[in-house]
């Protein structure tokens, strides 16, 4: 034969995923569209119910890969120093390996409620040979069909965290009592881990951790920052918002803070001040 047309078909398959990659990161998430919202967490945190209620609760606040959630062994799991170490995941084909890159391996450290869930989760967790943290009933491995099928999307249902399904022209589909056919929102793990990244890059006031690139990087267990920055860098705060801009004003030309929260006529004053400062 003149060419391989297996391998032809694995180029063309491998340019492919390459492309849908590229698509992926380019796109901007859009909170309440990719991305959870607060609300919308807090509402799938109460409906989530027995052995998927401990790993949905731990996906939120680590924001584990689902592979790494299913690969993830208690001896990796240090309730008493609050931390969760990453050294293996669990593939598509349930076999247990390394994280996808050296990035992969971290260090997460461990919110009170993932703590104190996991350390009951774990007195009626299943047994089995691997010591999973969130194993099927045998203790083996958990697929990642079952994790949606099972627990994922009948937990957003429940939580009321749905679209509505559409028919070929577009509108909402019936049932067959004739009410609106709806879906579970969101359709993967990735979710959950969308919500953590941002969470972490959110600022205090606006009930995020306000953390730097490198150290969201970090915690994520992405290759490069600038895989950071493509998926989420539209959302890290600009900095250059009026409140921030004031501030920073005050802070190099030495204007006291009370210029900022007076009335009008100090307002004035405070314009006069800098003004005066800046022809001097």
């Amino acid at each position: 034969m003149a060419r391989n047309v297996v391998r032809d078909l694995r180029g063309r398959r491998r340019r492919g995923k390459e492309r849908q990659a590229e698509r992926r990161y380019k796109a901007k998430l859009v909170v309440g569209v990719d991305i959870p919202t607060p609300s919308e967490i807090r509402a799938i945190i109460q409906a989530a119910r027995g052995r998927w209620r401990p790993l949905f609760i731990t996906a939120v606040f680590t924001g584990l890969r689902a592979s790494e959630l299913r690969g993830l062994p208690w001896t990796d799991v240090d309730l008493e120093g609050r931390v969760i170490h990453v050294r293996q995941r669990a593939d598509r084909f349930n076999s247990i390996g390394p994280p996808k890159s050296s990035a992969g391996r971290r260090t997460i450290p461990l919110p009170r409620i993932v703590v104190n869930t996991l350390r009951e989760w774990k007195r009626a967790c299943p047994k089995g040979v691997l010591d999973l943290v969130f194993p099927n009933g045998e203790g083996n491995v958990e697929s990642h069909s079952n994790i949606l099928s099972r627990g994922l999307f009948p937990t957003l249902v429940t939580a009321g965290v749905t679209a509505p399904v559409l028919n070929d022209d577009g509108k909402p589909a019936l049932d067959e009592q004739g009410a609106p056919d709806i879906r579970a929102k969101y359709t993967g793990m990735h979710a959950l881990r969308h919500f953590y990244a941002s969470w972490l890059i959110n600022r205090l006031a606006d009930g995020g951790l306000g953390l730097p690139a490198k150290l969201v990087q970090e915690r994520l267990g992405h290759s490069s920052i600038t895989m950071t920055y493509d998926t989420y860098g539209h959302l890290f705060p600009r900095g250059d918002d009026a409140a921030e801009l004031d501030a920073a004003e005050m802070a190099l030309l030495g204007v006291g803070d009370d210029a900022a929260s007076g009335p009008a006529a100090t307002q004035t004053r405070h314009r006069e001040k800098i003004a005066s400062k800046i022809k001097s």
